[in-house]
């Protein structure tokens, strides 16, 4: 395992995080006895972290929502066992595992409706843990006027009083918008050591982009990276066009000596190629994909990219491109619908279902993220996005379609 800087954080994280969202689950037609931790596979995602702190993985990042809440609870247990298995039964083989190992979770922001809500859902989060503390909490999936609710119900006062009493390690921030929004978020506060953004070969200007990586590095954060295989988009079966030209890359890696790398491994090394990318999180479903993606990590290197390689993540990022069923650019021309639809970002969740051959399921999940007053079903076919769109793209009769793509029935 290779080891990264995190900003002027004092730890070494391991470049290869573990994420909690997408943790093994019973299969279908497996009924599952009641139980705190829903439908995941409790067995094999235990063993799956035990492998992955055995390889050195040091850091575990979970949240509120994840698995239906059951994910911190999961974490909570497995802590436990990996403790015993690892360190030695009991409160010893505890404090061994968790120096060794980071604690991540995330405060539901979107949950907020008061001030006391910050220590409420802490407390109910550190229960599920089982932990009198964790070493880093982040305010969840910010956006667009959350600066104005971190004011409102005095949340940083409460993170500053929380890592005075120990409760917490270090305080960061998960983002989901555009870089202005993330500009605002990073400068709203000194309290920030951290943050997390979604960033891959296809996202350099989606959400905080790579000019947020820049800036968030330039003030001292850490920068952690979700989404690195776009939601495990990128390591699907590519069409014919990616292949051909991800051969035609391993053919001159051959041919220079070097080992071939499959589109999961571009996709990773491409994230780690930046030197201020602190580490990635992946969200690993199978012992398979931990053993794949604890494999790559052992590879890392920051800054080698060839002209080579980086034509080739181009021409591979344009063929994707080049599916999309609708030209939509991101200009953002057609802001602020008079409904609030967020139409560039309800666009972009049908092209990648189209893009990446997912179909509609993880649309939907992405689609849940979205505050519903923000969905296509807002849409009260005015029109106006319309006569602003540079590409003369029928927006209403797109979300319609969408909002039919979506439904949960179809």
């Amino acid at each position: 395992m290779q080891y990264r800087s995190f900003g002027a954080i004092d730890l070494r994280p391991s470049a290869l995080g573990f994420g909690a969202m997408r943790l093994p689950q019973l299969a279908d037609g497996v009924d599952a006895p009641p139980s705190p931790y829903g439908r995941i596979d409790v067995e094999t995602a235990n063993a799956m972290l035990r492998r992955a702190v055995e390889a050195g993985v040091n850091y575990v990042d979970t949240a509120y929502p994840y698995h239906d809440g059951a994910s911190e609870r999961w974490l909570g247990q497995a802590l436990r066992v990996v403790a015993r298995d690892l360190c030695g039964p009991g409160d010893a083989g505890l404090a061994e595992l968790r120096s060794r190992l980071k604690v991540a979770t995330k405060l539901p922001m979107w949950k907020l409706e008061s001030h006391d809500d910050c220590e409420r859902y802490f407390s109910e989060q550190l229960e599920r843990l089982q932990l009198d503390a964790v070493d880093f909490y982040l305010l969840h999936g910010l956006r667009a006027g959350s600066v104005a609710k971190l004011r409102e119900y005095g949340v940083l006062e409460w993170a500053e009083k929380a890592l005075a009493d120990g409760r917490i390690g270090h305080l960061g921030f998960s983002f989901h918008d555009q870089y202005p929004v993330f500009e605002e978020v990073v400068d709203a506060t000194d309290l920030w050591e951290l943050c997390q953004i979604q960033y891959n070969y296809m996202d350099e200007e989606f959400q905080a982009g790579t000019r947020g990586l820049e800036h968030a590095a330039s003030k001292g954060l850490g920068v952690i990276v979700m989404e690195p295989l776009r939601g495990g988009r990128l390591s699907r079966r590519p069409p014919e066009a990616v292949a051909a030209l991800w051969a035609a890359a391993n053919a001159r890696r051959a041919a220079a000596g070097e080992a071939p790398r499959t589109p999961v491994e571009w996709a990773l090394q491409w994230v780690w190629s930046h030197s201020d990318v602190s580490f990635l999180l992946s969200g690993m479903s199978s012992m398979e994909q931990l053993e794949e993606n604890l494999a790559c990590a052992d590879r890392v290197a920051i800054n080698v990219q060839t002209e080579d390689e980086i034509d080739t993540y181009r021409r591979v990022r344009d063929v994707y491109l080049a599916a999309s069923p609708i030209d939509c650019t991101n200009c953002r021309y057609c802001l602020p619908c008079p409904s609030g639809v967020a139409i560039p970002e309800v666009l972009g969740l049908y092209n990648d279902a189209i893009i990446y051959d997912g179909g509609p399921a993880a649309a939907r999940f992405a689609y849940g993220w979205l505050p519903e007053p923000q969905r296509a079903e807002s849409c009260t076919r005015c029109h106006d996005c319309e006569a602003l769109c540079p590409q003369q793209i029928a927006i209403p009769d797109w979300l319609e379609k969408i909002r039919a793509f979506l439904a949960v029935d179809e």
